[in-house]
């Protein structure tokens, strides 16, 4: 058997287990889960009370072959008064052959609880397409009939929803972000399974070191949890210098550890990098890390001015 051909099977191993166990890419993973949100919980849309756009480009497993490759945008925004808001996110997530392209939009309602508190309830509809590139793949045998026909998806309609209370220190999250399991056999044909569904508990704060603001703590965790998979938390802790300068360290638990920086320009902007090694097999540590960039921009209403108080989430 030639190299190529041992890097076929890997790659559609990979991609049969991550439809049958969900423990991979089925639904994208991020290191910077807490700048995303809305990603995952579509409370989360219009909560920064600005019109705030994001894109993200996560290179996973850099160096091995077919490895997840992850692109996300989204926007979202306060419409009409402050209580509602409403986003757009979309995914392009590729794993060696195979390509996941997800459009969703997000709406939320936002219950003033307290005097600096609001609970959001949001909802997320959408589709997805899943997409088999197989005549791109190299073969030794050129006429092999297994790979000679592309595999295109019919439109995957989903839906999910999403609580999420915050104050300006703190917030915590429960969401569902996508409820049907599609069956993917018969709307692929050649690949076996089906979406599973995905429960999502986020949570972070804000911590003041010292008597000034000069120096933050910024804690958050996004825990995992599907059927017949372990369930899965990811732990970040960021320091933020000055309102501009950011810093940290995340702990996946089963999966990978790494390192985030970050810089804010005049409260609008964010450019943020991180870097993460995988530790879960020899398969996969064979390789130059995953490399991660995010960028984040907020438009205020000129009746708003500039932002004056930092948003930390």
């Amino acid at each position: 058997m030639s190299g190529k051909r041992k890097h076929i099977i890997i790659i559609l191993a990979i991609i049969a287990f991550a439809c049958q166990q969900a423990t991979a890419q089925l639904d994208a993973m991020f290191t910077h889960y807490s700048f995303n949100t809305i990603a995952v919980n579509p409370g989360y849309a219009g909560s920064r009370d600005a019109l705030s756009f994001t894109a993200l480009h996560r290179s996973q497993w850099v160096g091995f072959d077919g490895a997840p490759i992850t692109q996300t945008f989204s926007a979202h925004s306060p419409i009409y008064t402050e209580n509602m808001g409403v986003g757009l996110t979309v995914v392009n997530d590729i794993i060696g052959p195979i390509n996941i392209s997800s459009f969703y939009g997000d709406y939320a309602y936002k219950l003033k609880l307290s005097q600096t508190g609001k609970l959001a309830l949001g909802l997320k509809a959408g589709f997805n397409v899943i997409q088999g590139n197989l005549s791109t793949l190299e073969l030794d045998e050129g006429n092999d009939p297994s790979f000679q026909n592309n595999l295109k998806s019919d439109l995957l309609p989903n839906f999910g929803f999403g609580a999420y209370y915050y104050t300006p220190s703190w917030y915590v999250g429960v969401s569902a972000p996508k409820l049907i399991e599609n069956d993917f056999k018969s709307n692929v044909g050649e690949l076996s399974g089906k979406e599973q569904r995905h429960y999502f508990l986020i949570a972070g704060a804000a911590i003041k070191l010292g008597s000034s603001d000069g120096l933050i703590l910024k804690p958050t965790t996004l825990l995992k949890v599907t059927e017949g998979a372990p369930i899965e938390l990811d732990i970040t802790a960021l320091i933020i210098y000055n309102n501009q300068i950011e810093f940290g360290m995340m702990y996946r638990t089963q999966a990978a550890t790494g390192v985030l920086v970050g810089y804010n320009f005049q409260k609008n902007l964010r450019i943020g990098y991180s870097f993460d090694w995988s530790f879960i097999n020899r398969t996969v540590r064979d390789n130059h890390g995953t490399h991660e960039i995010m960028i984040r921009y907020d438009i205020v209403k000129k009746s708003q001015g500039q932002i004056i108080s930092p948003r930390f989430f």
